[in-house]
Protein backbone atom coordinates (compact mmCIF):
# COMPACT_ATOMS: atom_id res chain seq x y z
CA UNK A 1 0.00 0.00 0.00
CA UNK A 2 1.30 3.45 -1.28
CA UNK A 3 0.25 6.05 1.21
CA UNK A 4 0.28 9.90 0.38
CA UNK A 5 0.68 13.41 2.38
CA UNK A 6 -2.62 15.23 2.95
CA UNK A 7 -0.41 18.25 2.35
CA UNK A 8 1.50 17.06 -0.34
CA UNK A 9 0.38 14.38 -3.31
CA UNK A 10 3.67 13.60 -4.86
CA UNK A 11 4.86 12.38 -1.29
CA UNK A 12 4.44 9.06 -1.04
CA UNK A 13 5.91 6.08 0.62
CA UNK A 14 5.39 2.56 1.66
CA UNK A 15 3.41 1.67 4.43
CA UNK A 16 6.29 0.50 6.60
CA UNK A 17 7.77 4.13 6.38
CA UNK A 18 4.54 5.42 7.38
CA UNK A 19 4.29 3.29 10.26
CA UNK A 20 7.46 4.21 11.42
CA UNK A 21 7.74 7.81 10.70
CA UNK A 22 4.02 8.76 12.26
CA UNK A 23 3.90 12.32 10.19
CA UNK A 24 5.15 13.15 6.67
CA UNK A 25 8.22 15.88 6.83
CA UNK A 26 5.88 18.42 5.27
CA UNK A 27 3.27 18.38 8.57
CA UNK A 28 0.42 16.48 6.42
CA UNK A 29 -0.69 13.27 8.00
CA UNK A 30 -0.95 9.72 5.84
CA UNK A 31 -3.53 8.26 3.60
CA UNK A 32 -3.62 5.57 1.11
CA UNK A 33 -3.09 6.46 -2.73
CA UNK A 34 -5.94 4.06 -3.65
CA UNK A 35 -8.43 2.43 -1.58
CA UNK A 36 -9.30 -1.11 -2.51
CA UNK A 37 -13.37 -1.96 -2.47
CA UNK A 38 -13.87 -5.61 -1.14
CA UNK A 39 -15.35 -7.96 -3.30
CA UNK A 40 -19.49 -8.83 -2.65
CA UNK A 41 -18.80 -12.16 -1.88
CA UNK A 42 -17.09 -10.66 1.72
CA UNK A 43 -19.99 -8.70 2.32
CA UNK A 44 -22.32 -12.13 1.92
CA UNK A 45 -21.02 -13.89 4.30
CA UNK A 46 -19.66 -11.11 6.57
CA UNK A 47 -22.46 -12.21 9.58
CA UNK A 48 -20.75 -15.83 9.85
CA UNK A 49 -17.43 -14.73 10.42
CA UNK A 50 -15.32 -14.16 13.30
CA UNK A 51 -13.95 -10.66 14.24
CA UNK A 52 -10.33 -12.13 13.60
CA UNK A 53 -11.64 -13.37 9.90
CA UNK A 54 -13.14 -10.25 9.23
CA UNK A 55 -9.84 -8.45 10.21
CA UNK A 56 -7.55 -10.64 7.94
CA UNK A 57 -9.81 -10.05 5.57
CA UNK A 58 -9.75 -6.47 5.73
CA UNK A 59 -5.89 -5.50 6.67
CA UNK A 60 -4.55 -8.18 4.38
CA UNK A 61 -6.84 -5.73 1.07
CA UNK A 62 -4.65 -3.27 2.51
CA UNK A 63 -1.13 -4.44 3.56
CA UNK A 64 -0.73 -7.65 2.18
CA UNK A 65 1.89 -6.74 -0.31
CA UNK A 66 4.47 -5.38 2.59
CA UNK A 67 3.17 -8.03 5.13
CA UNK A 68 2.59 -12.24 4.65
CA UNK A 69 -0.97 -12.96 4.78
CA UNK A 70 0.09 -15.71 7.48
CA UNK A 71 2.05 -12.55 9.54
CA UNK A 72 -1.27 -10.63 9.11
CA UNK A 73 -3.23 -13.74 10.22
CA UNK A 74 -0.90 -14.35 13.87
CA UNK A 75 -1.35 -10.47 14.21
CA UNK A 76 -5.03 -10.28 14.30
CA UNK A 77 -5.84 -13.67 16.43
CA UNK A 78 -3.34 -11.84 18.83
CA UNK A 79 -4.00 -8.27 18.89
CA UNK A 80 -7.87 -8.89 18.40
CA UNK A 81 -8.38 -11.56 21.45
CA UNK A 82 -11.23 -10.20 23.05
CA UNK A 83 -15.09 -10.02 23.03
CA UNK A 84 -16.82 -6.91 21.50
CA UNK A 85 -20.62 -7.07 22.42
CA UNK A 86 -23.20 -5.40 20.43
CA UNK A 87 -25.88 -4.62 23.19
CA UNK A 88 -29.33 -3.44 22.44
CA UNK A 89 -30.01 -0.56 24.91
CA UNK A 90 -33.60 1.00 23.80
CA UNK A 91 -35.14 -0.13 20.23
CA UNK A 92 -32.86 -0.04 17.43
CA UNK A 93 -30.56 1.94 19.21
CA UNK A 94 -27.35 -0.31 20.05
CA UNK A 95 -24.07 0.09 22.03
CA UNK A 96 -20.94 -1.58 20.03
CA UNK A 97 -18.90 -2.01 23.40
CA UNK A 98 -15.68 -1.73 22.44
CA UNK A 99 -13.97 -1.87 26.11
CA UNK A 100 -13.51 -5.25 26.52
CA UNK A 101 -9.22 -5.41 25.98
CA UNK A 102 -7.06 -4.97 28.65
CA UNK A 103 -7.01 -1.38 29.06
CA UNK A 104 -11.14 -1.98 28.87
CA UNK A 105 -11.09 1.30 25.72
CA UNK A 106 -11.26 1.08 22.56
CA UNK A 107 -7.55 2.50 22.10
CA UNK A 108 -6.73 -1.48 22.52
CA UNK A 109 -7.50 -2.13 18.92
CA UNK A 110 -5.37 0.52 17.42
CA UNK A 111 -2.39 0.19 20.29
CA UNK A 112 -2.32 -3.84 19.94
CA UNK A 113 -2.26 -4.08 16.43
CA UNK A 114 0.58 -1.40 15.88
CA UNK A 115 2.60 -2.57 18.71
CA UNK A 116 2.36 -5.84 16.66
CA UNK A 117 2.69 -4.58 12.88
CA UNK A 118 5.84 -2.65 14.15
CA UNK A 119 7.61 -5.49 16.16
CA UNK A 120 7.14 -7.63 13.26
CA UNK A 121 9.16 -5.21 11.00
CA UNK A 122 11.86 -4.10 13.75
CA UNK A 123 12.71 -7.52 14.18
CA UNK A 124 13.40 -8.34 10.69
CA UNK A 125 15.70 -4.85 10.79
CA UNK A 126 17.52 -4.67 14.33
CA UNK A 127 16.41 -1.23 14.64
CA UNK A 128 15.21 0.49 18.10
CA UNK A 129 12.74 3.49 18.23
CA UNK A 130 10.57 5.73 20.58
CA UNK A 131 7.58 6.04 20.74
CA UNK A 132 5.99 9.45 21.49
CA UNK A 133 2.50 9.79 22.28
CA UNK A 134 -0.11 12.43 23.30
CA UNK A 135 -3.06 11.48 25.42
CA UNK A 136 -6.44 13.30 26.61
CA UNK A 137 -6.70 9.87 28.70
CA UNK A 138 -7.00 6.37 26.51
CA UNK A 139 -4.93 6.51 24.12
CA UNK A 140 -1.61 6.41 26.61
CA UNK A 141 -3.38 3.30 28.53
CA UNK A 142 -3.90 1.25 25.63
CA UNK A 143 -0.29 2.25 24.11
CA UNK A 144 1.10 1.37 27.41
CA UNK A 145 -0.27 -1.91 27.60
CA UNK A 146 0.51 -2.51 23.77
CA UNK A 147 3.83 -1.99 24.09
CA UNK A 148 4.75 -2.65 27.39
CA UNK A 149 7.97 -5.14 26.99
CA UNK A 150 8.28 -4.97 23.48
CA UNK A 151 11.72 -5.45 22.70
CA UNK A 152 13.51 -2.36 20.83
CA UNK A 153 10.88 0.03 21.89
CA UNK A 154 10.38 3.07 24.14
CA UNK A 155 7.69 4.46 24.85
CA UNK A 156 6.82 8.22 26.05
CA UNK A 157 3.71 9.96 27.30
CA UNK A 158 2.35 12.74 27.34
CA UNK A 159 -0.95 13.76 29.03
CA UNK A 160 -2.40 16.80 30.54
CA UNK A 161 -1.82 17.25 34.17
CA UNK A 162 -5.11 17.10 36.09
CA UNK A 163 -7.22 16.51 32.92
CA UNK A 164 -7.02 12.54 32.88
CA UNK A 165 -9.52 10.69 35.13
CA UNK A 166 -7.28 8.97 38.40
CA UNK A 167 -8.05 5.70 36.86
CA UNK A 168 -6.63 6.98 33.37
CA UNK A 169 -3.77 8.31 34.94
CA UNK A 170 -2.70 5.58 36.96
CA UNK A 171 -2.54 3.45 33.95
CA UNK A 172 -0.36 5.77 32.39
CA UNK A 173 2.21 6.36 35.11
CA UNK A 174 2.29 2.83 36.40
CA UNK A 175 3.48 0.54 33.75
CA UNK A 176 7.23 1.02 34.11
CA UNK A 177 9.63 -1.09 32.17
CA UNK A 178 10.01 0.96 29.01
CA UNK A 179 7.21 2.90 29.62
CA UNK A 180 7.70 6.55 30.61
CA UNK A 181 5.28 9.18 31.41
CA UNK A 182 5.47 12.75 30.75
CA UNK A 183 2.92 14.71 33.07
CA UNK A 184 2.37 18.03 31.35
CA UNK A 185 1.06 21.47 32.34
CA UNK A 186 -1.11 22.03 30.42
CA UNK A 187 -3.82 20.46 28.17
CA UNK A 188 -4.20 17.81 25.69
CA UNK A 189 -3.63 20.37 22.42
CA UNK A 190 -0.79 21.28 24.56
CA UNK A 191 0.65 17.78 24.43
CA UNK A 192 -0.35 17.34 20.79
CA UNK A 193 1.59 19.94 19.36
CA UNK A 194 4.62 19.75 21.24
CA UNK A 195 4.31 15.53 19.44
CA UNK A 196 4.12 17.25 16.58
CA UNK A 197 6.66 19.87 16.48
CA UNK A 198 9.08 16.83 17.53
CA UNK A 199 8.35 14.60 14.76
CA UNK A 200 8.70 18.23 12.49
CA UNK A 201 11.80 18.56 14.07
CA UNK A 202 13.94 16.33 11.05
CA UNK A 203 17.55 16.53 13.24
CA UNK A 204 15.62 15.33 16.72
CA UNK A 205 13.65 13.04 15.00
CA UNK A 206 16.24 11.01 13.63
CA UNK A 207 18.46 11.26 16.19
CA UNK A 208 15.67 10.19 19.17
CA UNK A 209 14.13 7.39 16.25
CA UNK A 210 10.97 8.61 16.94
CA UNK A 211 7.73 7.17 16.41
CA UNK A 212 4.22 7.71 17.04
CA UNK A 213 1.16 5.59 18.16
CA UNK A 214 -1.36 8.47 18.20
CA UNK A 215 -4.09 7.95 15.67
CA UNK A 216 -2.18 10.12 13.54
CA UNK A 217 -0.23 7.04 12.55
CA UNK A 218 -1.95 5.17 9.67
CA UNK A 219 -1.54 1.87 11.71
CA UNK A 220 -3.89 2.96 14.53
CA UNK A 221 -6.43 4.29 11.69
CA UNK A 222 -6.79 0.41 9.98
CA UNK A 223 -7.77 -1.72 12.97
CA UNK A 224 -10.43 1.42 13.72
CA UNK A 225 -12.45 0.38 10.55
CA UNK A 226 -12.94 -3.11 11.41
CA UNK A 227 -15.42 -3.47 14.23
CA UNK A 228 -17.86 -1.58 11.37
CA UNK A 229 -17.76 -4.92 9.55
CA UNK A 230 -18.24 -6.71 12.51
CA UNK A 231 -20.94 -4.63 14.11
CA UNK A 232 -22.93 -4.20 10.24
CA UNK A 233 -22.80 -8.16 10.13
CA UNK A 234 -24.24 -8.68 12.98
CA UNK A 235 -27.35 -6.47 12.15
CA UNK A 236 -26.80 -7.08 8.44
CA UNK A 237 -30.05 -10.02 8.63
CA UNK A 238 -32.74 -7.59 10.17
CA UNK A 239 -32.52 -5.76 6.84
CA UNK A 240 -32.46 -1.87 7.76
CA UNK A 241 -30.33 0.98 6.73
CA UNK A 242 -27.42 0.98 9.81
CA UNK A 243 -25.99 4.29 10.92
CA UNK A 244 -23.22 4.98 12.84
CA UNK A 245 -22.64 7.44 15.88
CA UNK A 246 -18.90 7.91 16.75
CA UNK A 247 -18.56 10.07 19.80
CA UNK A 248 -15.37 12.18 18.77
CA UNK A 249 -12.24 14.11 19.86
CA UNK A 250 -9.38 13.52 17.23
CA UNK A 251 -11.97 12.14 15.24
CA UNK A 252 -9.34 8.83 14.19
CA UNK A 253 -12.91 6.66 15.30
CA UNK A 254 -14.65 8.43 12.59
CA UNK A 255 -11.97 8.42 10.25
CA UNK A 256 -11.68 4.40 10.66
CA UNK A 257 -15.50 4.28 9.62
CA UNK A 258 -15.27 6.20 6.52
CA UNK A 259 -12.30 3.79 5.74
CA UNK A 260 -14.54 0.96 6.05
CA UNK A 261 -17.13 2.47 4.22
CA UNK A 262 -14.45 3.22 1.45
CA UNK A 263 -14.06 -0.41 0.97
CA UNK A 264 -17.72 -0.99 0.55
CA UNK A 265 -19.23 -1.44 3.98
CA UNK A 266 -23.11 0.07 2.98
CA UNK A 267 -23.29 1.95 5.92
CA UNK A 268 -25.88 4.51 5.27
CA UNK A 269 -24.81 7.82 7.59
CA UNK A 270 -22.29 8.71 10.34
CA UNK A 271 -23.06 11.43 13.44
CA UNK A 272 -20.52 12.78 14.77
CA UNK A 273 -20.89 13.89 18.38
CA UNK A 274 -18.86 15.92 20.72
CA UNK A 275 -19.39 17.78 24.32
CA UNK A 276 -19.02 21.61 23.87
CA UNK A 277 -15.70 21.43 21.76
CA UNK A 278 -18.02 21.61 18.63
CA UNK A 279 -15.65 22.26 15.95
CA UNK A 280 -16.28 19.76 13.60
CA UNK A 281 -20.35 20.13 14.13
CA UNK A 282 -19.88 23.50 13.38
CA UNK A 283 -17.88 22.77 10.09
CA UNK A 284 -20.64 20.57 9.26
CA UNK A 285 -23.16 23.31 9.95
CA UNK A 286 -21.33 25.91 8.48
CA UNK A 287 -18.80 25.10 6.41
CA UNK A 288 -16.30 27.12 8.82
CA UNK A 289 -13.32 25.20 10.22
CA UNK A 290 -12.00 27.09 13.30
CA UNK A 291 -9.61 25.87 15.89
CA UNK A 292 -9.82 26.81 19.16
CA UNK A 293 -8.62 25.85 22.68
CA UNK A 294 -10.49 23.29 24.39
CA UNK A 295 -12.74 23.27 27.37
CA UNK A 296 -12.52 20.98 30.13
CA UNK A 297 -15.68 18.67 30.54
CA UNK A 298 -16.21 15.51 31.71
CA UNK A 299 -15.94 13.54 28.68
CA UNK A 300 -12.37 14.52 28.89
CA UNK A 301 -11.05 12.12 25.87
CA UNK A 302 -13.08 14.32 23.86
CA UNK A 303 -11.96 17.38 24.76
CA UNK A 304 -9.91 18.52 22.10
CA UNK A 305 -9.86 21.69 20.29
CA UNK A 306 -7.97 20.92 17.12
CA UNK A 307 -8.97 17.26 15.64
CA UNK A 308 -5.86 15.91 14.31
CA UNK A 309 -7.61 13.78 11.71
CA UNK A 310 -9.74 16.44 10.49
CA UNK A 311 -7.12 16.77 6.95
CA UNK A 312 -8.22 12.64 6.83
CA UNK A 313 -11.42 13.06 6.70
CA UNK A 314 -11.23 16.31 4.18
CA UNK A 315 -9.36 14.12 1.78
CA UNK A 316 -11.95 11.32 2.13
CA UNK A 317 -14.40 13.89 0.47
CA UNK A 318 -11.79 15.98 -2.12
CA UNK A 319 -11.98 18.84 0.22
CA UNK A 320 -15.69 19.08 -0.05
CA UNK A 321 -17.63 20.48 2.82
CA UNK A 322 -21.25 19.60 0.84
CA UNK A 323 -20.16 16.03 0.52
CA UNK A 324 -18.56 15.34 4.03
CA UNK A 325 -22.33 17.26 4.93
CA UNK A 326 -24.14 14.45 2.81
CA UNK A 327 -22.42 11.87 4.75
CA UNK A 328 -22.09 13.32 8.76
CA UNK A 329 -24.63 14.79 10.58
CA UNK A 330 -22.88 16.51 14.04
CA UNK A 331 -24.46 16.75 16.78
CA UNK A 332 -22.70 18.45 20.47
CA UNK A 333 -24.26 18.35 24.02
CA UNK A 334 -23.19 20.06 27.36
CA UNK A 335 -22.32 17.78 30.33
CA UNK A 336 -25.22 18.55 32.17
CA UNK A 337 -26.96 17.20 29.20
CA UNK A 338 -24.55 14.43 29.47
CA UNK A 339 -25.45 13.67 32.78
CA UNK A 340 -29.07 13.82 32.37
CA UNK A 341 -29.14 10.87 29.89
CA UNK A 342 -26.77 8.55 31.94
CA UNK A 343 -29.11 8.88 34.83
CA UNK A 344 -32.01 8.61 32.49
CA UNK A 345 -30.70 5.49 30.84
CA UNK A 346 -29.71 3.68 34.13
CA UNK A 347 -33.22 4.23 35.27
CA UNK A 348 -35.25 3.23 31.88
CA UNK A 349 -32.79 0.36 30.35
CA UNK A 350 -30.55 -0.41 33.28
CA UNK A 351 -27.10 0.31 30.72
CA UNK A 352 -24.64 2.32 32.77
CA UNK A 353 -23.01 4.74 29.83
CA UNK A 354 -20.04 6.26 30.65
CA UNK A 355 -19.94 10.36 29.53
CA UNK A 356 -18.72 9.95 26.08
CA UNK A 357 -20.75 6.71 25.29
CA UNK A 358 -24.15 9.26 26.82
CA UNK A 359 -22.79 11.44 23.84
CA UNK A 360 -23.21 8.81 21.52
CA UNK A 361 -26.29 7.74 22.53
CA UNK A 362 -27.60 11.32 22.79
CA UNK A 363 -26.44 11.83 19.40
CA UNK A 364 -27.89 8.77 17.97
CA UNK A 365 -31.53 8.83 19.33
CA UNK A 366 -32.42 12.38 18.09
CA UNK A 367 -31.31 11.62 14.34
CA UNK A 368 -33.51 8.16 14.63
CA UNK A 369 -36.28 10.02 15.91
CA UNK A 370 -39.53 8.73 12.84
CA UNK A 371 -36.68 6.65 11.09
CA UNK A 372 -36.83 3.13 10.45
CA UNK A 373 -33.57 2.51 10.83
CA UNK A 374 -30.79 1.68 13.09
CA UNK A 375 -28.94 3.34 15.05
CA UNK A 376 -25.11 2.05 16.34
CA UNK A 377 -23.16 4.28 18.84
CA UNK A 378 -19.44 3.34 20.14
CA UNK A 379 -19.25 2.63 23.46
CA UNK A 380 -15.52 3.50 23.92
CA UNK A 381 -14.74 2.69 27.50
CA UNK A 382 -15.50 0.97 30.22
CA UNK A 383 -18.04 3.45 32.93
CA UNK A 384 -15.57 2.02 35.50
CA UNK A 385 -12.80 4.01 33.81
CA UNK A 386 -14.84 7.27 34.63
CA UNK A 387 -16.26 5.83 38.11
CA UNK A 388 -16.45 9.47 39.63
CA UNK A 389 -18.27 10.86 37.27
CA UNK A 390 -20.70 8.26 36.67
CA UNK A 391 -21.09 7.75 40.83
CA UNK A 392 -21.78 11.26 41.11
CA UNK A 393 -23.98 11.30 37.99
CA UNK A 394 -26.21 7.66 38.71
CA UNK A 395 -25.93 7.15 42.67
CA UNK A 396 -24.06 3.94 41.14
CA UNK A 397 -20.38 3.03 41.79
CA UNK A 398 -20.08 0.83 38.38
CA UNK A 399 -18.37 -2.37 39.17
CA UNK A 400 -14.43 -1.97 38.68
CA UNK A 401 -12.54 -4.68 36.54
CA UNK A 402 -10.35 -6.31 38.97
CA UNK A 403 -6.96 -4.93 36.82
CA UNK A 404 -8.20 -1.44 36.99
CA UNK A 405 -8.72 -1.59 40.86
CA UNK A 406 -5.15 -3.38 41.01
CA UNK A 407 -3.60 0.11 39.68
CA UNK A 408 -5.12 2.25 42.38
CA UNK A 409 -2.97 0.86 44.75
CA UNK A 410 0.27 1.67 42.68
CA UNK A 411 2.31 4.11 43.31
CA UNK A 412 1.99 7.07 40.27
CA UNK A 413 5.56 7.79 38.43
CA UNK A 414 5.45 10.65 36.10
CA UNK A 415 7.54 13.69 35.73
CA UNK A 416 6.25 16.87 35.64
CA UNK A 417 6.80 18.63 32.38
CA UNK A 418 6.37 22.55 31.21
CA UNK A 419 4.10 22.51 27.98
CA UNK A 420 6.82 23.65 25.58
CA UNK A 421 8.50 22.21 23.03
CA UNK A 422 11.97 22.98 24.40
CA UNK A 423 11.20 21.18 27.66
CA UNK A 424 10.20 17.89 25.63
CA UNK A 425 13.17 18.16 23.53
CA UNK A 426 15.57 18.67 26.42
CA UNK A 427 13.83 15.45 28.10
CA UNK A 428 14.78 13.30 24.88
CA UNK A 429 18.12 14.80 24.08
CA UNK A 430 18.40 13.58 28.19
Amino acid sequence: MKLYSTNNKDHQVSFQEALFRGLPPDNGLYMPTAIPELPSSFFEKLPGLSFQEIALEVTSALLSEEVPVEVLKSICDDAFDFEVPLVEVSPKVYALELFHGPTHAFKDFGARFMARIMGYFLEKSGEQIHILVATSGDTGSAVAQGFLGVKNIKVSILYPSGKVSPLQEKQLTTAGQNISALEVEGTFDDCQAMVKQAFLDQELSKKCGLSSANSINIARLIPQSLYYFWAYGQLQKQGLPVNFCVPSGNFGNLTGGLLAKKMGLPIKHFIAATNVNDIVPQYLENGQYEPRPSIATISNAMDVGAPSNFARMQALFGDSWEEMKAEISGYAFDDDTTQEVMVRIQKECDYPLDPHGAVGYLAIADFLQDKNEIGVFLETAHPAKFHEVVKATTGLQPVIPPKLEALLELPKESRLTPPTFEALKAYLVE
